[in-house]
C-alpha cells in the first residue's frame, strides 16, 4: 500500500496559480471582488469566479451579499481558511530568511 503524504491533501484544497494569494489577502478584512482582481491582476474575471466558487465550496472563504443597489458582495476567511493563517506565516518567514537563495532560483529560470 502506498502512503499518501499529507499535505497532497491540503494542496488539492489550496493549491493552483491564485488560491494561497487570495486567501493570503483575504487575511486581514473581507474583500469585493473587484479589490481582489485588482491584487491579483492579470487574472480574468472567469477565473477569478473559478477559484472564488471552489474555495467557497471547499468552506475555505464565506460570500455575503448585500442587499443594495448596485449589488455588494465581500468575501472572507472562515474559521476552517483562517486556520491556514499560521502556515502562511511560516511560509513568509521561510520566504523571508532564504529571499536572495529563491530569487536566485527564479531569475535563473526565467535566463533560461
Amino acid at each position: 500500500m502506498i502512503n499518501i503524504c499529507p499535505v497532497q491533501n491540503s494542496l488539492k484544497l489550496i493549491g493552483g496559480k491564485w488560491k494561497i494569494s487570495i486567501l493570503y489577502n483575504l487575511r486581514t478584512n473581507p474583500l469585493r471582488f473587484g479589490e481582489l482582481r485588482r491584487l491579483h491582476s492579470p487574472i480574468t474575471q472567469q477565473m477569478l469566479t473559478k477559484q472564488l466558487r471552489e474555495m467557497e465550496s471547499d468552506n475555505l472563504i464565506a460570500r455575503k451579499v448585500f442587499e443594495v443597489i448596485p449589488p455588494k458582495v465581500e468575501y472572507s476567511l472562515t474559521d476552517f481558511g483562517r486556520s491556514l493563517l499560521p502556515i502562511f506565516d511560516l511560509l513568509c518567514q521561510w520566504s523571508t530568511e532564504h529571499e536572495e537563495f529563491i530569487e536566485a532560483i527564479i531569475e535563473d529560470k526565467f535566463i533560461s
